[in-house]
């Protein structure tokens, strides 16, 4: 006869302090949809601005159904997402929601969420093979939603004080100067510094043809074409065209599976007195300081996407989104570059500058 696992004992207090938080979790990821869906109707942009508002109103405005409406509107409610009045039966998207839904472009991380679990079966079937799934083998979703989850914090940061914290840079690009955007996507970062120093040439890389080709599309669309160039290559293989002033990765080395040979390959191209960008995931250097919500977003989208592609390529050093400075700095001094330093920080990400 087969024994019964015995089942210590509990204490109730931790238990009943779990579950609460199990419980906020299958609601979080349960209206993640919702947000995907509220994005993709204009249910959001709507309310924007607009006060209180019925779900027959709601439904008329965006030309969907009000029963619908009427559930996600509750179940926004419930999240904390949108307010209700009980008397008149009407919603209202606070200021400050509406800023982070319809400007900030929150809902990107939604859609990169969405990914996740559409990509699942692949990451599951690689946890018993240990073998990579490569970024172009991932849901659309990601890509678009990549773009759109970065791109404010770019904006926010990237002229204003990144480029400044580093040494000299933003003088050369007033002036001039070569800059390569490796590892760029749809082009986000490449698009933000060549409208901001129009005397500069641009180059972005990525080797995700798909990328590639959206990214071409919006500078053919916004009269950038004589000032960027696009090109589908990897981060060892980009071509010098002559030596850059300026080298940038965007939260893009963790990623890579050889990134000292990548190091390496940027130290090839830069001009002597040239300068590396890195941007990486905000991580302290010890795992248990990165067991915090911040640490909790960036470990599980490493598990689902940042190791995963690079264990699909060559050598596999699946750095993680949670490297931490002193494992970039290895890398970067292991590819032969005398001078690393950290430039500048968010909440969110940190800025190293390397220097040959």
């Amino acid at each position: 006869m087969g024994t019964m696992a015995r089942v210590p004992k509990l204490d109730d207090a931790k238990l009943n302090e779990f579950m609460g938080r199990a419980v906020a979790d299958m609601g979080a990821a349960m209206h993640a949809a919702l947000v995907v869906i509220g994005d993709k109707l204009g249910l959001y942009k709507a309310m924007a601005g607009e006060g209180w508002i019925s779900s027959a109103e709601l439904a008329e405005k965006t030309k969907t159904a009000e029963r619908y409406v009427r559930e996600w509107l509750n179940a926004n409610a419930a999240s904390g997402y949108v307010l209700y009045d009980p008397g008149t039966a009407r919603y209202q998207l606070p200021p400050e929601q509406a800023f982070a839904l319809t400007v900030q472009d929150l809902p990107g991380a939604f859609h990169i969420i969405s990914s996740c679990f559409k990509d699942e079966p692949k990451i599951t079937q690689a946890f018993r093979t240990g073998e990579g799934v490569g970024w172009h083998e991932h849901d659309a979703n990601l890509f678009f939603g990549t773009e759109r989850f970065f791109r404010p914090n770019y904006e926010n940061n990237l002229l204003s004080s990144w480029l400044p914290s580093l040494g000299g840079v933003v003088q050369k690009l007033k002036a001039g100067g070569s800059v390569a955007d490796v590892g760029c996507g749809h082009g986000a970062s490449t698009f933000l510094m060549a409208r901001a120093f129009a005397k500069s040439r641009f180059y972005g890389f990525d080797y995700h043809s798909g990328s590639i080709e959206y990214a071409r599309h919006v500078a053919g669309r916004d009269g950038l074409l004589d000032q960027i160039t696009f090109e589908v290559a990897s981060s060892k293989s980009y071509p010098a065209n002559g030596g850059y002033d300026l080298v940038t990765f965007f939260d893009c080395l963790h990623d890579m599976g050889d990134p000292t040979g990548a190091a390496a390959h940027v130290l090839s191209t830069l001009k002597p007195d040239g300068t590396w960008m890195i941007v990486e995931p905000f991580a302290n250097d010890h795992t248990e300081k990165n067991h915090n919500p911040v640490g909790r977003i960036y470990y599980s989208a490493s598990t689902m996407i940042c190791t995963p592609a690079s264990l699909a390529q060559e050598v596999g050093a699946a750095l993680g989104a949670q490297a931490g400075e002193e494992r970039i700095r290895k890398v970067v001094t292991a590819a032969g570059f005398t001078r690393f330093r950290r430039a500048a920080e968010t909440p969110f990400n940190l800025v190293f500058e390397a220097r040959p």
